[in-house]
């Protein structure tokens, strides 16, 4: 049995999610920007928090811990990397843990780039990737902290996994990022495609989140830096797929 999954719109822009194992009653928080939104989808449902798994140490990813501990009681899971600017961990993790949690697999990834130490949670068994700041519905992170090089490597990395994992991220940021995407593609069939169901899906007050990989893979600009008509488009071609992306997300940067 997949795992429940919640998407829940916190700040003015940044999304949580809640996973519930219906078998053991076990329930994990993904990130915790805002209390108020997470507590009260928690006691809507009558679930038990039991984890809280954070991505990065950004506050609007880890500024409600402290509140929604003092509610519901729970372990804390972050990068060992990144611990000295982390909530109070109860579990330090790293690239390539596994760890049984809500009745399935979860397996850790770093995906560096938007920060030194950002992890991703990745559970095969429903399909469901946490990407939050790095890979993002036609997006990926500013680069804070990271190189570009690092954080082509993380979202090549987030490539390989299977088409219809769900990619769980952590911003409302899809029509911006579909507006500049089309700067880039202009002539991309499925990203128009994508654009206009955006602009339904926000008209109608829906988020547009999770994606899906295979989506991510034909329309997100971040992912296609190897493609030979982006190169082309941006008049880089046959160049270094790093040094591409490095000049999309310089656009990004200025968009």
């Amino acid at each position: 049995m997949a795992l429940d999954l919640v998407t829940i719109p916190c700040l003015s822009d940044n999304y949580a999610y809640l996973i519930h194992d219906a078998e053991s009653g076990e329930t994990a928080l993904i990130d915790a920007p805002e209390a108020a939104p997470i507590l009260a989808e928690l006691q809507r449902r009558n679930w038990t928090l039991d984890h809280i798994l954070l991505t990065h140490h950004h506050d609007d990813h880890t500024g409600a811990v402290a509140d929604i501990l003092a509610k519901a009681p729970a372990k804390v899971w972050g990068a060992a990397a990144d611990a000295h600017r982390l909530p109070e961990l109860s579990h330090s993790v790293q690239d390539g843990d596994t760890h049984a949690l809500c009745g399935e697999e979860m397996m850790v990834m770093d995906v560096s780039g938007h920060t030194i130490g950002h992890v991703a949670f990745y559970f095969a068994q429903s399909g469901l990737l946490f990407s939050a700041d790095s890979l993002m519905a036609l997006g990926c992170g500013r680069l804070f902290e990271g190189t570009a090089a690092q954080m082509h490597a993380s979202l090549s990395k987030l490539a390989q996994l299977p088409p219809d994992t769900l990619v769980c991220s952590g911003h409302e940021y899809a029509t911006s990022n579909a507006a500049f995407a089309r700067t880039i593609e202009p002539d991309n069939a499925e990203l128009i495609s994508r654009t206009d169901a955006i602009a339904a899906a926000r008209a109608h007050g829906r988020a547009t989140v999770p994606s899906t990989l295979s989506l991510e893979l034909a329309t997100n600009p971040f992912l296609r830096a190897h493609i030979p008509d982006v190169q082309a488009q941006i008049g880089m071609s046959g160049q270094d797929p790093v040094d591409v992306f490095a000049e999309i997300r310089a656009r990004k940067d200025r968009f």
